[in-house]
């Protein structure tokens, strides 16, 4: 004999799976008009309202995280833009401080596909960054803050990024369109400081490298300075020295914390 639990749930299946479609057709009608016919049964103006809301608040979060690439894209082709994202891509987080990630994701992968110019995803990225390091959470390792640099294993803050571009992100803006990349690359430190301020500065070539070392690879100074002047035959003693100071200047800055902790290596 079938139970009041059986008989409800009878009853109601059937309506939570038209529910459940009904909220799926509705979604992809509000993510791309164009494409998805809107459920039946719901006033126009009021789809038009959802489709207004929705919409402009993505866009108003993507606006105030990468305003550089809005400007100079141009109001219709950022729009066209943010429609693609919005309409077609789907995200891996449903947090709104993750979006500007997935959209940097999204560029990367359909950039060429929508004729974006090609500066537009290291833009997006360069913009990016200042975004993830002012709302990081990275806490790093033990260490000693004033450990020797060159004997033991230096540590790069988490809250800083050394970063290379073909493109010369931090110049790009609705007055200056590069239609060439430069012969040289473009090598920045950006880095969060005591005060929760993210700053960027322009760094040679080589720094930017002794820096990226140090991001992946765990070794004493002395090692990270002698691979580098192997790799670019500038005298060892020369780069130990420059290297050296370079190191305790980063220090000084909290963008090298110190040392790591001998019972962390």
């Amino acid at each position: 004999m079938p139970t009041v639990h059986d008989c409800w749930s009878r009853a109601v299946q059937p309506d939570i799976a038209t529910l459940r479609e009904q909220q799926f057709t509705l979604a992809r009608h509000l993510r791309d008009p164009d494409a998805h016919a809107p459920p039946p049964g719901i006033e126009p103006r009021r789809l038009r309202v959802y489709r207004e809301l929705f919409f402009n608040n993505i866009d108003s979060l993507l606006a105030s995280g990468f305003p550089v690439i809005r400007e100079t894209l141009g109001d219709k082709r950022w729009k066209e833009l943010v429609q693609a994202f919005y309409g077609g891509y789907r995200s891996l987080t449903p947090l709104f401080t993750q979006i500007a990630s997935e959209f940097v994701d999204f560029l990367e992968t359909h950039a060429n596909t929508l004729g974006m110019p090609p500066w537009a995803t290291e833009l997006a990225h360069y913009e990016w960054v200042e975004q993830a390091l002012f709302v990081s959470d990275a806490q790093p390792p033990a260490h000693d803050p004033d450990g020797d640099l060159l004997l033991g294993v230096p540590i790069l803050s988490p809250l800083a990024m050394p970063l290379i571009y073909r493109w010369p992100v931090a110049e790009i803006g609705p007055a200056n369109i590069p239609d060439e990349p430069p012969a040289e690359w473009t090598t920045l430190l950006v880095h969060r400081d005591a005060g929760h301020q993210v700053r960027f500065a322009r760094i040679a070539p080589l720094a930017y490298y002794l820096l990226a070392s140090l991001q992946t690879t765990q070794r004493t100074g002395r090692e990270h300075l002698a691979a580098l002047a192997a790799d670019t035959g500038i005298d060892p003693t020369q780069m130990q020295a420059n290297g050296l100071e370079l190191l305790r200047q980063l220090n000084s800055q909290g963008v090298v914390l110190g040392t790591l902790a001998v019972d962390q290596r």
